[in-house]
């Protein structure tokens, strides 16, 4: 291996390993984060193996057929995830809808139940004369249909103000169909020689998309985001019925270490969607919204509890402190946990009476 050689074989597995690494962090670590970022790292783990497959096919080809299989196979999902995370993206975390599950359920079927029928092992010319193009071919329309996605911000780079997500997407997509273009023309054999170049490029355009995800990040002045816009009426009560179920579960509002990312994760929506919806729909903060419910819980069990102490009621009902307890119980009651109690009493003694 000459020097030249060696130099396109550090650049190519230095993209396919920072994208490997990257993809999987998006994948799992999901706290808090908007479901487009699961589909992006998707991607990335996806283009990481083909481009992996590609660099060690180029110096290797001898490679195990299994390792082929799984550099195309990962093809097949590279132009979904794509799709679905630009789709995700303007869905303002509204929640998933069935038929994107259903997509995916067919894409994994075909990968899982046809790799396992047809390998490549036992029929390598079907890969190489028929599933790669029609492999490639599902690519491409799936790159259509992410362009499609994407008309309106294409149209504002020629005169409209492009926001910080809609420049993030738009560098994505452009990064897409370059990587899809180095592989077609080598599939084709309309220029084999640039087959590794796709591989060398994907460092290139992962380095410069994250340069712009986090310029983008850094320079939101720069591009003001969009008034914030109300969320339609039947979306809301769409949320807030789903909210009203979440939080029926005592274990949800009793958990002491609830924050707003964990209650958005069960409902599959943001964190920036479930605060706007609690503040302009319910005129309530996060904590007061779950304080509310927490009070509830504590007062029945001062109704049906004599022996519990307001401490250990206020531990119970997910309060990490005793005064933390006091200072929300008067808030939402207007009175303190034993002046309530006293009340009962009172009520209960007149209606003897």
């Amino acid at each position: 291996m000459n020097t030249g050689q060696q130099l396109l074989l550090t650049i190519s597995a230095l993209g396919a390993c920072n994208g490997l690494i990257l993809g999987l962090y998006l994948l799992f670590n999901r706290k808090g984060r908007p479901l487009w970022t699961f589909f992006m790292g998707l991607m990335l783990l996806m283009i990481s193996l083909r481009v992996a497959k590609s660099v060690f096919y180029y110096f290797n080809p001898d490679l195990p057929k299994s390792c082929l299989q799984t550099g195309l196979s990962a093809c097949f999902l590279i132009g979904p995830s794509l799709y679905y995370m630009l789709l995700s993206a303007r869905n303002n975390g509204n929640p998933v809808p069935k038929s994107w599950k259903a997509a995916w359920g067919v894409l994994l079927t075909i990968i899982i139940l046809g790799g396992t029928l047809i390998s490549y092992e036992a029929y390598p010319k079907i890969w190489n004369k028929v599933i790669a193009y029609i492999i490639y071919a599902q690519w491409f329309l799936y790159l259509i249909a992410s362009v499609y996605v994407m008309r309106g911000e294409i149209g504002k780079i020629f005169g409209g103000k492009v926001t910080v997500l809609e420049r993030q997407m738009l560098s994505v997509l452009a990064g897409n169909l370059i990587l899809y273009l180095f592989y077609a023309l080598a599939l084709f054999r309309f220029m084999p020689a640039v087959y590794i170049a796709a591989a060398v490029s994907f460092t290139f355009i992962l380095y410069v998309t994250i340069f712009v995800f986090f310029y983008g990040a850094g320079s939101k002045s720069a591009n003001p985001q969009p008034p914030k816009r109300k969320i339609p009426d039947a979306d809301a009560q769409s949320l807030l019925e789903k909210l009203s179920a979440a939080m029926a579960v005592p274990d949800v509002y009793k958990d002491p270490n609830l924050k707003l990312g964990d209650l958005a994760q069960r409902l599959h929506v943001t964190p920036h969607l479930l605060s706007q919806l609690l503040n302009d729909n319910l005129g309530k903060s996060f904590s007061a919204f779950v304080n509310e419910y927490r009070i509830g819980e504590a007062c029945r069990l001062i109704t049906t509890n004599d022996h519990l102490t307001f401490e250990a009621i206020g531990y119970e009902v997910g309060f990490n402190s005793k005064s933390t307890f006091y200072a929300a119980f008067r808030k939402v009651t207007g009175t303190t946990p034993a002046l309530f109690r006293e009340n009962l009493a009172q009520s209960a003694a007149r209606q003897r009476s």
